[in-house]
């Protein structure tokens, strides 16, 4: 197992775990919510909105040369945000052999 894999493995375990926590405590339209309670919220959920859509749009740019369909994983932007583009890293880890990895 590359150490890729692993950090790809242990990043999404770990964002998972805030999630889940996230979720619990706020619900999934809460942590919405609660993005609009100050400023500062708002700006991390503004900075989160340009960096989804920049992995959308790296996606889908990257899709056409590693044949893996953005599409599945730009839907899970829209409804998980940065899960979208982690299992995409993750499933395009897993599809390259081994010593032939298409550069990010």
């Amino acid at each position: 197992m590359s150490n890729r894999l692993i950090a790809l493995l242990l990043v999404i375990a770990g964002f998972g775990v805030l999630t889940t926590r996230a979720l619990m405590e706020f619900s999934y339209f809460g942590v919405f919510l609660s993005s609009f309670d100050s400023w500062a919220g708002t700006q991390i959920f503004t900075d989160l909105v340009i960096v989804c859509t920049l992995a959308c749009i790296w996606m889908i740019d990257d899709s056409r040369r590693s044949g893996l369909p953005a599409v599945p994983f730009i839907l899970i932007t829209l409804a998980a945000g940065s899960f979208g583009p982690l299992l995409y890293l993750l499933v395009r880890e897993l599809r390259s052999p081994a010593g032939h990895r298409v550069s990010a």
